[in-house]
């Protein structure tokens, strides 16, 4: 069964697009920890960061890497930080979070944010990329 991902991938549920290219999307975690909370994943599905061929691997640091510079130009934050963990939805996905602090990287604290702010957080950090 096709992963949540995939089907954000093939267009059957909607995001907001933060970056895409033939192998990777970039998009606004829908449950963020912090404004700008993007998730950067391979269009192939895969379930486990480390059962990506080297190559895979490598890209998607450097597709990361290009998104979480245009994070700390378009957010606000002292860093952007990057989680792998892999538990919620069974494809492989790298969070980068803008953080300000350690606390900023837990998964326990959600903020809300309207439609109107995706787009808008979605539209500047597009801007940089």
């Amino acid at each position: 069964m096709a992963s949540i991902f995939s089907k954000i991938i093939s267009g059957e549920i909607p995001s907001f697009k933060i970056h895409e290219d033939d192998n990777f999307l970039a998009f606004l975690d829908i449950n963020p920890n912090a404004l700008g909370h993007t998730l950067c994943i391979p269009k192939k599905e895969i379930d486990q960061i480390f059962d990506l061929d080297d190559e895979t691997l490598s890209e998607l640091i450097v597709f990361s890497k290009k998104v979480a510079n245009a994070i700390k130009k378009a957010v606000v934050c002292e860093r952007v930080g990057m989680s792998v963990i892999g538990l919620e939805v069974p494809h492989v996905h790298v969070h980068l979070i803008p953080i300000n602090n350690m606390d900023d990287m837990s998964f326990d604290t959600k903020i809300s944010m309207t439609e109107s702010q995706f787009n808008e957080t979605m539209n500047k950090i597009k801007s940089y990329i």
